[in-house]
């Protein structure tokens, strides 16, 4: 299994694309234009983090060149997705709402997602920073979007975001991170490829 790492324009978010055996799954959607070089075969689908704009402006660009690729997200998520007020892209000058409501998947906590043979995510609601938010633990990686970036605070001074959940939330992706690799939702500009 190969990750690659895709830092957006917006905040400097994350999209990462994992490949393996000629098909793509992919993790919050940002600049489509860096992301489709790294897709290598079919795109299976999206995985969100959670729903804050910087984290999702891309889709409606990503489902028109894919018009049946599913997104997976919880209900809050989609909540997000359909309301510019609620994503946050009202105040950014770019509202964004999604075009295609019924390519979302609505997953609950634990539920697991086959990406590849043998290989699944597992979504593990990580409340706190927003109430949609999602980390995938897949084999030895977790994507943590926004309820985790080593080195930096959690960000809760955001409408709906709550402290205490955060806080939970941090323990626990401390403790499944053990033995994992953390991709979190905003790194440092570069690009990178890791094998699994």
């Amino acid at each position: 299994m190969v990750i690659r790492q895709v830092v957006n324009t917006v905040f400097k978010s994350c999209s990462y694309v994992i490949v393996q055996d000629g098909a793509s799954w992919l993790v919050d959607c940002g600049d489509v234009d860096r992301i489709l070089p790294m897709i290598d075969g079919t795109l299976r689908g999206v995985l969100l983090t959670h729903g804050h704009f910087d984290h999702i402006y891309g889709l409606n660009m990503l489902t028109a060149l894919f018009p049946s690729v599913p997104i997976y997200t919880c209900q809050a998520g989609l909540d997000e997705l359909l309301s510019d007020k609620l994503n946050f892209s009202r105040y950014y000058g770019e509202p964004f709402v999604l075009d295609v409501p019924e390519n979302v998947r609505l997953i609950k906590n634990g539920d697991c997602v086959d990406l590849f043979d043998n290989v699944q995510a597992e979504a593990v609601f990580t409340l706190g920073h927003s109430p949609s938010c999602i980390t995938w633990l897949v084999d030895d990686s977790m994507f943590t979007g926004d309820s985790f970036i080593p080195g930096v605070k959690t960000v809760t001074n955001v409408p709906h975001a709550d402290k205490v959940l955060a806080a939970e939330s941090e323990k626990l992706i401390r403790d499944l991170s053990q033995h994992r690799i953390v991709y979190a939702g905003h790194a440092p500009e570069n690009c990178k490829e890791l094998d699994k």
